[in-house]
């Protein structure tokens, strides 16, 4: 957090030294959270993502229902169970239980790599629109994900609009 405010400071100093005065000065910020949430790009990458992993978490949950069928009924009827049959339902509980968490660990391997890429390629998209909006209107400096801000300095619903134009 230091780092980053060390970092704005020097630019904004950077700035007056070169000669901008504060009225010169033109900062915009985004909200990169909300980019994520409200821009088109990213409510599609969630509908794709949900699609392409909702076969997958029915298949884990079905799985964990027959997990706790098992396991209920383990705790009913061990006491009456044959040794032997008793037995070999742990080893078949705790065969699937271990089959069962490999595989959601997977899903949740394979969840978050793929929500990366989307994520970054909605960043990439973002970014490009926001270099076309700093050019364009000729911002000096154009900050993300600042602690606060004011209102009239965020142009998050520009960054937006440009993506769902697709520029």
């Amino acid at each position: 957090m230091k780092t980053k405010s060390l970092i704005v400071a020097g630019l904004l100093s950077a700035l007056f030294v070169t000669g901008a005065t504060a009225a010169d000065l033109k900062i915009g910020y985004v909200n990169t959270q909300r980019i994520f949430r409200d821009a088109p790009a990213a409510q599609k990458a969630a509908k794709n993502l949900e699609n392409e992993f909702s076969k997958r978490d029915q298949d884990l949950q079905r799985m964990a229902k027959q997990l706790q069928g098992m396991q209920e009924d383990l705790e009913k009827n061990s006491v009456t169970m044959a040794e032997s049959d008793r037995r070999a339902k742990e080893k078949e509980f705790a065969e699937l239980s271990r089959e069962f968490q490999r595989r959601q660990r997977e899903f949740r391997e394979d969840l978050n790599l793929r929500q990366n890429e989307e994520n970054a390629a909605i960043i990439e998209k973002a970014n490009r629109a926001i270099k076309k909006i700093a050019e364009t209107d000729q911002f000096d400096l154009i900050l993300q994900d600042v602690v606060w801000v004011s209102p009239r300095l965020d142009i998050t619903e520009r960054v937006i609009k440009a993506l769902a134009e697709g520029k």
